[in-house]
């Protein structure tokens, strides 16, 4: 639907607007002619005080993610109270999501496997720094990750449905979003390139099994999988730009007519991310909550802690000024801190845009081990196979082959970077009465240290 609402706190909504399971969205204009966004609460979520609070301390995080540093988010520049509605505005436009871009659209080519490649390696980074903080997003799905104009991936919502809900920030479920979210954009993205959509299918189930880094790293080694000059993002910025030029077609290039709605009075606007001034207590809408299992006395904790009674407004208009300046050294903890959260964001992303010079994963030895006891009736005989490797991320292929078979067991593991050892296991069952002499062999099938072939094998005695 689009529409022509008039100006609120310095925004001035026009033209295009949807809904969520939040509110509506409207796209907006802030202040200082720059494309924005504006979420109105559905008011049926939001009547219960205590919800509103949730809301407002989910709101002062994500802004505290934004200063030290993570630029993953779709920044957000108020939550304001206006005529019996809660209002969020944001910095920057929330669409197109990929939500968006999956819907077939006339003359709009769809991206590519590489741009499903950056959005994701981007969205779990992003991920990565918010779950380091104790918080989650807890609504990730394609109609919140939005496309920026430079082609970058930004989350938008974070935080605010689990807020509403009153659930506790839970990691998990964003993985589990993520791995669906990879399996789609293979399965649709990635649809015309076998090979990357493989790729995809594989971080995915990585990223179930083993968390998010080692999935991101997955899809960093698989690079050579992904279309030429992927990461350009040459193809999802034309895909971007043919969206917009269709979306104002759309909606007919009209400019916006003047107001059908006289705009609010400033007294009736009020921002909700209220800073307590010099001598008043704290209050729960700004505590910042970190998730079962996170130690108190991580980066993260030691930056909310020395940050959260800095918390400032900076409202879309001079006129909704939050007065009161943080101490000068509790901004200078908080800048230390949000430098070393920042270093970490930015330390991984170097690694996404340095890729092409990373040192491929290498396989140096490798050793097999079985039990030296004599094993008994029934029993499972685990063997263990260890490789060396040179601590970069990629895929190793190996083989095993049992001493009483033919065929042989092929199987394909994911490495993360930064460890130098993996380990494989053969589970060989036997079953009935004798004496027997098993000999399991490891061979390495790839990646092959030049001119080398590298196998060993371990034997088990059973007696039954």
């Amino acid at each position: 639907m689009n529409t022509d609402r008039g100006g609120l706190a310095g925004f001035r909504l026009t033209h295009r607007t949807w809904t969520d399971e939040l509110g509506t969205w409207s796209s907006a204009v802030a202040a200082d002619g720059r494309p924005a966004g504006a979420l109105s609460f559905d008011p049926r979520l939001i009547g219960d005080p205590a919800t509103r609070e949730r809301l407002v301390g989910a709101v002062v995080a994500d802004r505290r993610l934004t200063q030290a540093g993570v630029t993953g988010l779709v920044p957000i520049a108020d939550l304001i109270a206006a005529q019996g509605e809660v209002w969020l505005l944001t910095a920057e436009p929330v669409n197109p999501t990929v939500a968006d871009l999956l819907s077939e659209t006339p003359g709009v080519p769809r991206p590519d496997a590489g741009s499903a490649a950056g959005v994701l390696v981007e969205i779990a980074q992003t991920l990565l720094a918010v779950h380091a903080a104790g918080l989650a997003h807890g609504a990730l799905h394609p109609g919140t990750v939005v496309i920026a104009a430079d082609g970058s991936a930004r989350l938008a919502e974070r935080g605010l449905a689990d807020a509403i809900h009153g659930r506790p920030p839970a990691p998990e479920r964003d993985v589990a979003a993520w791995s669906s979210l990879a399996r789609g954009l293979a399965a649709s993205w990635a649809a015309s390139s076998p090979g990357a959509a493989g790729l995809f299918e594989r971080a995915a189930a990585t990223a179930s099994t083993h968390g998010l880094a080692p999935a991101r790293d997955a899809l960093l080694a698989g690079r050579d999988l992904l279309p030429p000059g992927f990461d350009t993002r040459d193809r999802l910025l034309e895909t971007l730009h043919l969206w917009t030029a269709h979306d104002a077609r759309t909606r007919g290039g009209r400019p916006a007519p003047a107001p059908a709605l006289p705009a609010p009075d400033e007294g009736d606007i009020v921002t909700l991310l209220h800073v307590p001034r010099s001598g008043e207590s704290r209050t729960e809408d700004v505590v910042m909550r970190f998730g079962p299992g996170v130690p108190v006395e991580t980066t993260a904790a030691q930056l909310w802690r020395a940050g959260r009674d800095q918390q400032q407004t900076e409202p879309p208009s001079d006129r909704l000024r939050v007065l009161g300046a943080p101490a000068r050294r509790r901004r200078r903890r908080t800048a230390v801190s949000s430098v070393i959260l920042a270093l970490m964001v930015v330390a991984a992303l170097v690694a996404w845009l340095l890729r092409s010079s990373a040192v491929p994963l290498a396989v140096t030895e490798l050793d097999v081990v079985a039990p030296k006891k004599t094993q008994g009736c029934g029993a499972t005989v685990k063997i263990k196979g260890l490789l060396t490797t040179n601590g970069s991320a990629g895929e190793i292929r190996y083989q095993w082959k049992r001493s009483d078979r033919k065929e042989t067991i092929e199987q394909t593991d994911t490495v993360a970077s930064g460890k130098t050892s993996h380990e494989v296991i053969l589970q060989w069952s036997v079953k009935g009465e004798g004496s027997f002499k098993g000999t399991a062999t490891l061979r390495l099938l790839s990646p092959l240290p030049e001119g080398r072939k590298l196998q060993d094998k371990a034997s088990f005695n059973f007696k039954c």
